[in-house]
């Protein structure tokens, strides 16, 4: 009997005299409780500033580099994106929910685009270049303000986000709940399995097995939820953490390969070049030149 990981359901309370929750990391304080696959009703706003990590959303994977600044919506399943090997200086994280100002609040006319934010946000949106360093350091600034000074502070912030174009939808092309809490329990269940175990062959009748259904429904169910097929998915995964290593960590790129989950060398090379645009030796020669 196949044990199923627990799918995580996120509680969050604000501070005392506030109406969101505003949370700051370090290197000496890390945030290490959302290692995993989970999704809660608030939005959550996160600035990463330097470092580098996995950015995990949705059926979203990619691996980011000198810091992450990133909108993601309501019960939008997510990992958390610093690690011990992530190299950043802070992370700051801003959890609220979508009515925390009230049910009305974003519908009137001066506030309407925010909720037009909120909506493209259940997809992830990840922000750039300028963008994600001015905003970014707006976030840091609301540390050390007061409740009223710190909520005006985020209603510009929001604002900001809201007009910039330098952005990308993580989940354009898929990823769509259906708002059943079953829908977010199951995928967190296939996510936070394929996390655990994806340095190994997942079968589909094994995963199918693990959420009781039938190899045909499970594929109809993932494709449709995540816009891809699970073996497409599983390779994802498998190659971003391949980039990460090769970043992150001086070992060969054979024992990258193995460590990424494939077993054969030649196929591993094919697969890292089609997804990133080069190959592994000529990705990882190149990433002290790269800045996001």
């Amino acid at each position: 009997m196949i044990k199923s990981p627990k799918p995580a359901l996120e509680k969050i309370e604000p501070g005392f005299g506030s109406s969101f929750s505003y949370r700051t990391y370090d290197e000496n304080h890390e945030n290490n409780n959302q290692n995993f696959w989970h999704y809660h009703p608030e939005l959550e706003l996160v600035y990463v500033k330097k470092g580098t990590g996995k950015r995990q959303v949705g059926s979203h994977i990619s691996y980011y580099r000198n810091g992450e600044l990133i909108l993601i919506g309501s019960n939008l399943p997510h990992c958390g994106f610093t690690d011990s090997l992530s190299n950043y200086e802070r992370e700051t994280v801003i959890q609220m929910r979508p009515d925390f100002l009230g049910e009305s609040f974003f519908q009137i006319p001066e506030m309407r685009s925010i909720q037009g934010l909120f909506e493209r946000a259940k997809m992830g949106i990840v922000f750039h270049g300028e963008s994600k360093r001015e905003i970014g350091a707006k976030i840091e600034s609301l540390k050390d303000l007061k409740s009223y000074e710190r909520l005006l502070g985020l209603l510009e912030i929001l604002k900001l986000l809201d007009r910039t174009d330098n952005y990308t939808i993580l989940n354009a092309q898929g990823f769509i709940l259906e708002t059943e809490l079953q829908d977010n329990n199951r995928i967190n269940v296939i996510f936070n399995f394929v996390k655990e175990e994806f340095k190994r062959q997942i079968s589909l009748e094994e995963i199918a097995d693990l959420v009781n259904m039938t190899v045909p429904a499970f594929c109809r169910y993932f494709k449709k939820i995540t816009g891809k097929t699970f073996t497409q998915f599983v390779n994802e995964y498998r190659l971003v953490h391949a980039a990460k290593l090769l970043h992150e960590k001086p070992i060969s790129i054979t024992d990258v390969c193995f460590e990424s989950g494939f077993n054969n060398f030649s196929h591993f090379n094919k697969q890292f070049k089609k997804f990133t645009g080069k190959t592994p030796s000529t990705y990882r020669n190149e990433l002290k030149n790269v800045v996001t």
